[in-house]
């Protein structure tokens, strides 16, 4: 017996990660009768190893036993786990299919599916559209890089939609998947070291959202991407194309006109007033387009569209207000993790700024930020382990940059350095791994310091 993607249900899972999304598929596996096996080179949460044992899921972690693994008929893994991780390289040698907790899961559900991806924005737009649809009372999951994974939902709670954040790690292992609405929010080079610091390779996975989509699906990206641009037209896509952007061209659904965001979808046209939106800045503005043409789309009524997108609640970590300290203006942006993210954050400031940048390097090439750098900024303070690059990269391009290794130290420096009207923005460009287990443990460490500073 098989399921609509030919998984033999008789047949041996095997799954690589003990996170969300190794967990879920685990459970998906097992309640659909397959012979399941977990497997963890690191340390598998508590409340994951509770959820397996409900079910009775043998599992394994801080080591991988390569006889319970290679003999699997299909292999699920957690998205960060890198293709050229030796297990993996293992795997792909004996021939054995490896899938994504996503496509594993797409194999078990006829559900809509609307994905969301790029380089940044995708999860205040997944968020977004989600709260859009609950709020129409539409029955919908949330999942991907947030919510609960898609295999775990499929299995002990189903909807008749989901919302998904798609990240490219993800997408390299799904082949049979679809997506009956896909958005491309931008892309920018990111997880340069994942892709042999090749752009055309993180293009080509983010593009594989489209696979897979019929005329009957729908393909909703920025217009102005100039290299969303380039890849359209290298790739053959039968999904009708609904682009958005600030300006009208022939085919666009969403534009600005006067302070008005129109939208017009196939047999829907209605419009918000800009300064009504929940979200502010430019970047957001784009999430709720991106957002009010993937409702449009679904057929949900307009005025239920126009009050979501009205009273939205900004997501955590994203330029998130703190608090004010001495008259400066502390503001979170953790999840800036790229150095596109860092320019859309620089975007929307409208204070001379006392930037905190650092983490750990994924290939970034600062160069993007530098203008809005020398436009806004007054001050660095570089909070990592190894900031030499970022001091080589922005020294005599700044007033003052600071070298800190710590939060603590780096708050110091910061206080010292920004004046009543000032903003300090936490807009790392990296990643969190060498002071921080994650950019949410990043961003809360730098809450909680801010606060304690009232």
């Amino acid at each position: 017996m098989t399921n609509k993607h030919n998984i033999d249900l008789n047949g041996r899972l095997v799954v690589l990660g003990g996170g969300e999304s190794g967990a879920g598929a685990a459970v998906l596996g097992k309640v659909k009768g397959m012979d399941v096996f977990l497997s963890d080179m690191g340390t598998i949460p508590a409340k994951y190893k509770e959820l397996l044992d409900k079910y009775d899921i043998p599992y394994e972690e801080g080591h991988h036993t390569e006889e319970k693994i290679l003999n699997a008929n299909v292999v699920v893994k957690s998205p960060g786990i890198p293709p050229y991780a030796p297990m993996v390289e293992k795997i792909v040698a004996k021939g054995i299919p490896v899938l994504s907790e996503i496509e594993f899961a797409a194999g078990f559900t006829d559900s809509k599916m609307v994905c969301i991806t790029g380089s940044n924005g995708k999860t205040t737009t997944t968020l977004l559209t989600y709260h859009i649809l609950q709020k129409a009372g539409i029955d919908v999951g949330l999942a991907g890089n947030v919510g609960k994974s898609l295999a775990l939902q499929v299995a002990e709670d189903p909807h008749d939609t989901y919302v998904i954040e798609l990240s490219s790690f993800q997408l390299e292992n799904m082949y049979r998947f679809k997506a009956n609405i896909a958005v491309i929010m931008n892309i920018t080079p990111d997880h340069m070291d994942r892709y042999d610091h090749k752009m055309e390779n993180y293009v080509a996975a983010k593009f594989r959202i489209l696979q897979n989509q019929t005329k009957e699906d729908f393909f909703v990206y920025w217009q102005d991407d100039p290299v969303i641009r380039r890849q359209i037209a290298q790739v053959q896509s039968e999904a009708l194309k609904l682009p958005f952007g600030l300006e009208r061209e022939d085919a666009t659904a969403a534009w600005v006109e006067d302070g008005i965001v129109h939208f017009a979808t196939p047999g829907e046209v209605w419009e918000v007033p800009r300064d009504r939106l929940a979200l502010k800045g430019l970047h957001n503005l784009y999430n709720s387009m991106a957002a009010g043409i993937s409702a449009s789309v679904l057929k949900i009524r307009k005025e239920n569209i126009r009050e979501a997108l009205e009273d939205f609640e900004a997501v955590e970590h994203r330029l998130e207000y703190v608090a004010t300290v001495d008259g400066v203006r502390y503001v979170n942006d953790s999840k800036a993790t790229n150095v596109n993210s860092t320019w859309y954050a620089l975007e929307s400031m409208t204070t001379p700024t006392v930037l905190i940048l650092g983490g750990k390097d994924k290939g970034n090439d600062y160069s993007e930020i530098e203008p809005l750098v020398k436009e806004k900024v007054k001050a660095i303070v570089c909070m990592g382990l190894h900031n030499e690059k970022l001091l080589e990269f922005f020294s005599g391009k700044v007033p003052v940059i600071a070298d800190t290794h710590t939060l603590e130290d780096a708050l110091k420096e910061c206080r010292k350095l920004a004046t009543e009207g000032d903003t300090v923005l936490l807009s790392p460009c990296c990643a969190s791994f060498d002071l921080f287990k994650s950019y949410e443990d990043r961003g809360d460490k730098f809450k909680a310091a801010v606060r304690a500073m009232l």
